[in-house]
C-alpha cells in the first residue's frame, strides 16, 4: 500500500465556504454603507474566528489523516506475512506520514548487529548501500536506552551536534524509533531530512512510537511465518526423501496398527506378497501372510506392551510360489506425535539365499582351511602359482582296507571320517592348511598362505596330536575299528596356487617336495612318524628322534635320509 493512495479528509472545506460568504457580505455592506460600526466590527470578529477555526481544522485534518493512514497501514501490515512486503509498507508509511526525506529500517541479526534491511526515499525508491549516510550515534542511543530520539536540528542539538557523522553528512531533522516485541528490541526505524529543520514534531514521535509497536509485531509475525515456511519446506523435502527411501528399500517394510491391520507398505513388501498397495492397505496380517503372521503375533504384542523394539528375529515359513523362505524380522514401536505407540513397524529381509550361502561356506570350511578362504578374493582369482618354502605333512590311515572288506561302505566312511576329522583338527589347531583328503589320507602344509617362522615345529606338534587323537578314538571305538596312522613330514619348495578352471578349481601345492613327502609317508609303519633330513635340520634341537635306514623310493635316484619322531624335548613347546 502506498501512502499517497490514502484518502484525505476535507473537514475544512465547509469553513472555507462560510468564510468566503462572510467576506463577500462584509464587502457588500461597506460598499452600500448599510452597516453600523458595531455590525462591521462583529463581521471582522467573525472573520477572525473563522480564520482561527480554519487553522484548527487544518491541524485536526492533518492529525486525522495521519491516524487514518496509520490505521490503514497497520491493517495492511498485519494482513501480510511476507517479510519483504511488510518492511516495504512500514518504510513507505514512515516517510509518507512524517514528510521525511529518507527512511531506514534495521533489524537485529543473530550476532546482535543492526543490519539495514530496507532503505527508501520520499519518492518511494530504494536507496542503495553507498548512500547509507546516517547517524550511528543516534541509532546506538536508541539501542542502548530503548527510547525514541527526536531532534529538529541535529547540527544545533547539544546532544549530537559535535558528532562526526552529523557534521559530515549534514544531518538536520532526525527521528529514530525502537522496534520492540515483548520488551525485546528487534530493530529500529530511522527517518531524517538533510535539507530542512523542524520536519518532525512531538506528535510525529508519539504517532510513530505507536506505529512502531504494531510494525514490530507484524515484522516478528512475518519472520516467524518465514521460519515456519522454511521449516515446512524442509519437512516436505525430508518427507519426500523418506518416501523415496521407503519406496526403494530392498527390505520389505509393513506398518500395522495395534489390531495388526496394515497401515502402509513399500514396493519390496508388495513384491514379496505379490499384491498391489491397494490390495494390502487395511487388511489384516492373518489374511496376507497367515503362517508368518502366527509367528509374528506374540512378538507384535510384546513390542506394543513393552514399547521396546525386537531385533533380528529369525523366522521360517512357506510362501506360495516361493517355497520355504527364511526371514529376518525387525520390529519397532510405531509412535504418533505424542510418542504414543499406535502400532508396529515390521522390516523383513529374505535371508533364504544368504542362509544357503552360509551353509555352503561352512561346508567349504570343512574342506578348505579357513586361512586359505580368507586369502581368496572371489572377484579376482589368480591362477598363477607362487613358490613357497613349506613344511608338508601326509597322514594315511593304516588298516582301513581290511576294515572295509569286513564292513559296508557306510560303516567304513563313518569310521574313516572320525579319523580324518581328528587329523584335520590337529592340523588346524596349529594353524596349518588342510590341502585335501585322498581317500583315507590327508595332506596338509604349514608356512602358507601366512608365513610361520616355526612352521616345521607346528607340523611336528600336529603329527604328535594326531597320534594322541587316535589313542582317544580307540577308547570309544570297538577293537575292529581301532585303526592308526602312518605320517610323513618334509620341508621343501613347492608351487602354491589355484589349479583348475573357472568351473572347478583347487587351491593346492605341487612339486617334487610334495611327492617326496608322500613317499616318506608310504614307508611309515603303523603309528610311526617319519621326518626327512631337511625337516629334521629345522627342529633337531627341539625333538626326540632316532635315525633309521635311508629310504629307497620310487622316482628318486638316491636314498632319502629319515628320522623317526618320538616326541618333543620340552612337552610344553
Amino acid at each position: 500500500m502506498k501512502i499517497n493512495n490514502i484518502k484525505k479528509t476535507t473537514l475544512s472545506d465547509p469553513l472555507n465556504r462560510v468564510s468566503e460568504q462572510v467576506g463577500k457580505l462584509s464587502e457588500q455592506l461597506v460598499h452600500l454603507q448599510a452597516a453600523s460600526p458595531f455590525e462591521m466590527q462583529s463581521l471582522h470578529s467573525l472573520e477572525e474566528s473563522l480564520a482561527d477555526l480554519r487553522e484548527k481544522a487544518k491541524v485536526f485534518e492533518d492529525e486525522r489523516n495521519k491516524l487514518q493512514a496509520l490505521a490503514e497501514t497497520t491493517q495492511a501490515v498485519n494482513s501480510s506475512l511476507h517479510l519483504d512486503e511488510v518492511l516495504l509498507i512500514v518504510m513507505d508509511t514512515i516517510v509518507g506520514l512524517t514528510g521525511a526525506e529518507r527512511g531506514f529500517l534495521m533489524l537485529m541479526d543473530p550476532q546482535g548487529e543492526m543490519v539495514t534491511h530496507i532503505a527508501r526515499n520520499w519518492e518511494q525508491e530504494s536507496i542503495q548501500e553507498p548512500d547509507y549516510a546516517i547517524s550511528r550515534t543516534i541509532i546506538d542511543q536508541v539501542i542502548r536506552t530503548g527510547e525514541t530520539v527526536l531532534t529538529t536540528n541535529a547540527r544545533l542539538d547539544s546532544r549530537f551536534g559535535s558528532q562526526e557523522s552529523i557534521v559530515t553528512h549534514n544531518l538536520r531533522s532526525i527521528l529514530c524509533v525502537p522496534l520492540r516485541v515483548k520488551e525485546e528490541l528487534i530493530g529500529v526505524l530511522y527517518a531524517d531530512n538533510r535539507i530542512r529543520s523542524g520536519i518532525f514534531t512531538v506528535s510525529d514521535k508519539e504517532l510513530l512510537t505507536i506505529f512502531a509497536n504494531q510494525a514490530a509485531v507484524a515484522i516478528e509475525n512475518a519472520r516467524l511465518y518465514g521460519s515456519i515456511h522454511a521449516t515446512l519446506a524442509e519437512v516436505v523435502e525430508l518427507k519426500d526423501l523418506l518416501d523415496n527411501i521407503f519406496t526403494s528399500m530392498g527390505s520389505a517394510v509393513i506398518t500395522v496398527d495395534i489390531q495388526e491391520q496394515v497401515l502402509q507398505s513399500n514396493n519390496a513388501a508388495e513384491s514379496m506378497l505379490g499384491l498391489s498397495k491397494l490390495d494390502i492397505i487395511g487388511r489384516n496380517l492373518d489374511d496376507l501372510i497367515p503362517s508368518l503372521a502366527r509367528d509374528l503375533h506374540p512378538h507384535i504384542e510384546e513390542v506394543i506392551r513393552s514399547d521396546q523394539p525386537i531385533r533380528e528375529l529369525d523366522l521360517s515359513h512357506h510362501m506360495p510360489g516361493s517355497g520355504q523362505v527364511e526371514w529376518r524380522v525387525n520390529l519397532s514401536p510405531l509412535k504418533d506425535a505424542d510418542q504414543t505407540t499406535r502400532g508396529v513397524a515390521l522390516v523383513l529381509d529374505d535371508m533364504t539365499e544368504r542362509r544357503k550361502l552360509e551353509g555352503q561356506r561352512r561346508l567349504l570350511e570343512r574342506m578348505v582351511s579357513p586361512a586359505v578362504l580368507q586369502q581368496m578374493d572371489p572377484n579376482s582369482l589368480i591362477t598363477d602359482g607362487i613358490q613357497s618354502d613349506i613344511t608338508i605333512l601326509f597322514a594315511d590311515i593304516r588298516g582301513s582296507t581290511q576294515y572295509g572288506e569286513r564292513h559296508t561302505p557306510v560303516e567304513l566312511v563313518t569310521v574313516l571320517n572320525q579319523y580324518l576329522a581328528a587329523a584335520a583338527e590337529a592340523v588346524l589347531a596349529e594353524e596349518g592348511t588342510v590341502d585335501k583328503y585322498l581317500g583315507d589320507s590327508v595332506m596338509a602344509w604349514f608356512n602358507a598362505p601366512l608365513p610361520q617362522p616355526d612352521h616345521t615345529l607346528r607340523a611336528v606338534r600336529a603329527a604328535l596330536a594326531i597320534r594322541r587323537s587316535v589313542l582317544a578314538l580307540h577308547t570309544r571305538l570297538p577293537l575292529e575299528a581301532q585303526l592308526s596312522f602312518g605320517i610323513g613330514i618334509h620341508f621343501g619348495r613347492a608351487i602354491l596356487g589355484l589349479i583348475g578352471t573357472e568351473k572347478r578349481i583347487d587351491y593346492t601345492a605341487i612339486g617334487d617336495s610334495v611327492n617326496t613327502t608322500k613317499r616318506i609317508q608310504e614307508n611309515a609303519s603303523v603309528d610311526q612318524i617319519l621326518l626327512s633330513q631337511d625337516a629334521y635340520d629345522l627342529v633337531k634341537d627341539l625333538i626326540m628322534v632316532k635315525q633309521i635306514a635311508p629310504l629307497k623310493v620310487k622316482g628318486k635316484a638316491g636314498s632319502i635320509p629319515v628320522y623317526e619322531l618320538f616326541g618333543l624335548n620340552d612337552p610344553g613347546q
